[in-house]
């Protein structure tokens, strides 16, 4: 969804486009709007010496705020690696440098090399980071592997599609909410359909009972319930 003051060509990839708001993007995938900020737009912190900045730990498209598809993705993707370890995020950033003289991307969390031979290269120089035991860094590998199970991928290993977690992120929730962004311009819809979650909150939100709205829509109820829930319980 193209926003205003925001120029892109319309022949590029709708993966790569910027659509998404800082705070639009936070409310998707659970994450604390602070947080958020300070990965994709970095901060200032004090030292002794001064005043320094934090730079970025992903890249935006263009000079504007706003996120794509692909760094909804990334932000996704080190969330999982924070779930498990309250570290500091320099130390995160001299693992993904590691990985990203290993294989150079733009992209380096969202690569599907970083699912292979990636993860490995990434979870052992961060384990000898923040000096965690091989069985820690065996639990984060398994934590990592479950968030990119909810990633699609197409043949060339590029994600197309994001199940966001919709609930506490437990890790066996179904997988009833899709971020695709050739559909419904980026925004949540009901998996295998094109029904936008917001729409079918909202009239929840009007008074409509769940099973009427089940019933309209032609999905089961724990669907509708899905949706609802990712938009009004992250609101």
């Amino acid at each position: 969804m193209a926003k205003k003051g925001v120029k892109f060509n319309l022949s590029q990839d709708p993966r790569e486009l910027p659509a998404y708001g800082v705070v639009e993007a936070a409310r998707y995938l659970l994450i604390p709007l602070s947080t958020l900020k300070s990965w994709v737009r970095g901060r200032p912190y004090p030292t002794q010496a001064g005043e320094r900045f934090f730079r970025p730990l992903i890249e935006l498209p263009g000079e504007g705020p706003l996120l794509s598809f692909i760094n909804l993705v990334e932000v996704y993707v080190l969330d999982a690696i924070r779930r498990k370890h309250e570290v500091r995020l320099a130390k995160i950033r001299k693992a993904l440098d590691y990985l990203n003289s290993k294989f150079p991307s733009r992209h380096p969390l969202a690569d599907h090399r970083f699912e292979t031979d990636g993860l490995d290269l990434f979870i052992e120089k961060y384990g000898q980071l923040i000096n965690i035991s091989h069985r820690g860094q065996l639990e984060v590998r398994q934590l990592i592997h479950a968030y990119l199970q909810r990633i699609d991928r197409d043949p060339l290993g590029v994600p197309v599609r994001l199940y966001p977690f919709i609930r506490k992120r437990e890790l066996d929730e179904p997988r009833a909410v899709v971020i695709d962004p050739r559909i419904s311009f980026g925004r949540p819809v009901l998996a295998g359909t094109g029904i936008a979650t917001a729409i079918i909150a909202g009239r929840f939100k009007a008074g409509e009972p769940i099973e009427k709205l089940a019933e309209d829509y032609g999905r089961p109820s724990s669907e509708i319930q899905e949706a609802i829930r990712c938009e009004l319980e992250a609101a």
